[in-house]
């Protein structure tokens, strides 16, 4: 195999060529979206590669919508001046970053009060910016194509609460199945008669009949909306898990049963302060715990996932157009970091080819781990040289990237860090290395060193004749080097080779031909 920039099958099967750059996807390189909530009102703006789009502005105003509208049927008033204060200060930020109209929708509050269409009106004169009222079946089927965005053709349901509502959605193939929706929201049930009990009963009924609407779903459960969110981190500090990343947090429903005594027996406060949950929220988590434990009692998941993505990512989702929704939104993301940051964009791709020989028996699954990593290998280079090893970890294991569980984020960030670090001990993250097991650690070596190396041997555009190959039964590993190409191997260059032969045990023979 040889180190050059074009490969035999250029558009990079299975994952094809990056679609960012084309006018379409361009098109959807900056979006703006308000949801009006019943607890908070936000405004999301993303940018980036379009298939998977960073959060260039995210500010959220808890403004409690929906607070007492059991007992009312109206908006909270405060709430309602809080709302209408938000929205007139993110149209003003919407025309300083020079967005396209923004797109405006309310959920269960404003849809069920008596005067939800006159705060709407309210809102359109003082303001500008129309807000559309989409139904409980609309919110769950855009709350499910926010999961998709982040997991493309994933399978199972999803469970989103708001303040004053929870919507179910089947996903399967990648797509949206059946849909319902309920009004379990907190501040719904704050209402509810008969204290504990009466709620208690009202749970199991709703939940029941969902489950008869629904049919069966034993696949994995993911879970949407700041309640879900506040518990992932209650979770999280019960455990003591290292990496405080709520994007694919898994649980099991015997740790959520845990997680909901562990909130049963601990003071509130302490908790919330532990877990940096705002005190609006932490008001909400008790009564979330009664759906969750009822939730996951009926339907019986396989496993459970936080998605950070929800309904102003699945309205984003909306504009793409299929071709594009196809696509992995890791390696879009990485693709687009590459050609933004890296010093020498399109060498990822050589790279790639490059350090393949050595995973050649690996699944799919790893190599486009690996495909991630040699995209980003070189889009930090402007930090200090003494920091960049721990700036590559912790920009991969923290970023806002999608469809990457925790283990893969310490992948991804582990063979970055030996990219530009031979050791990882001594580091002020050995707590998180541990999510990841000792086999999948030293492959995360393995491929730091060998992106260490290749990227010694190409600092221009036209291609080195340069290959490595691995015989891991002999325990064998070669290196073919061109003789044109000797001088660029120098006693820098062949230190990191030995460096990775010994990640590998291995033999070294070299060759110049």
């Amino acid at each position: 195999m040889n180190l050059q920039t074009e490969t035999t099958h250029p558009d990079w099967d299975p994952f094809g060529r990056p679609l960012f750059d084309s006018p379409s996807a361009r098109a959807l390189s900056r979006v703006g979206v308000v949801d009006v909530g019943s607890n908070s009102v936000r405004l999301v703006v993303f940018d980036g590669a379009a298939r998977s789009p960073a959060y260039f502005y995210n500010e959220k105003i808890m403004c409690g919508l929906g607070a007492g509208i059991s007992d009312t049927g109206r908006l909270n008033p405060k709430g309602r001046a809080r709302a209408l204060s938000a929205i007139r200060r993110f149209q003003h930020l919407a025309k300083g970053m020079d967005l396209s109209p923004l797109t405006a929708v309310a959920t269960a509050a404003v849809r069920d009060a008596e005067d939800g269409q006159e705060f709407r009106d309210q809102v359109l004169r003082e303001t500008g910016l129309r807000i559309w009222v989409i139904d409980g079946e609309e919110e769950a089927r855009l709350s499910a194509q926010g999961v998709l965005l982040g997991w493309p053709g994933s399978y199972g349901l999803v469970c989103d609460i708001g303040g004053s509502s929870m919507e179910l959605a089947e996903i399967k193939d990648g797509r949206v199945g059946k849909r319902v929706t309920s009004a379990l929201g907190p501040l719904k049930l704050a209402g509810i008669k008969g204290g504990k009990r009466g709620r208690k009963a009202h749970i199991q009924s709703t939940i029941e009949d969902l489950s008869k609407r629904m049919g069966p779903q034993r696949d994995r459960l993911f879970l949407v909306g700041g309640s879900w969110r506040a518990f992932a981190r209650i979770d999280m500090l019960r455990r003591n898990y290292p990496l405080h990343v709520l994007h694919e947090y898994r649980m099991t429903a015997r740790q959520v049963r845990e997680t909901i005594r562990f909130i049963q027996q601990n003071d509130h406060e302490q908790l919330r302060q532990g877990a940096e949950i705002s005190s609006t929220r932490m008001a909400l988590v008790p009564m979330a715990c009664e759906v969750l434990e009822r939730l996951v009692r009926t339907f019986r998941p396989k496993d459970i996932a936080v998605s950070s993505y929800g309904i102003r990512e699945g309205m984003l989702y909306e504009q793409m157009p299929q071709r594009l929704r196809d696509r992995d939104p890791l390696i879009e993301a990485c693709r687009f970091a590459e050609a933004k940051d890296a010093r020498f964009p399109g060498f990822g791709k050589t790279l790639y080819n490059f350090v393949l020989p050595l995973f050649k028996s690996a699944p799919i699954s790893q190599k486009r781990l690996i495909r991630a990593a040699c995209l980003l290998h070189d889009v930090s280079w402007r930090a200090h040289p003494d920091y960049r090893a721990e700036i590559c970890f912790d920009n991969a294991t923290r970023a806002n990237l999608g469809g990457l569980k925790h283990s893969e984020r310490v992948f991804l960030g582990m063979a970055l860090l030996h990219r530009y670090r031979n050791k990882r001990e001594g580091t002020r993250f050995e707590d998180i290395f541990e999510l990841l097991d000792d086999k999948h650690q030293l492959q995360a070596e393995v491929l730091g060193k060998a992106m260490r190396f290749g990227a010694m041997l190409q600092m221009q555009e036209n291609a080195i004749s340069s290959s490595l190959r691995w015989f891991p039964k002999k325990k064998q590993l070669q290196f073919r080097l061109s003789a044109d190409a000797r001088p660029l191997f120098g006693e820098v260059a062949e230190a990191r080779l030995q460096s990775l032969a010994g990640a590998l045990a291995a033999d070294l023979r070299i060759t110049v031909r």
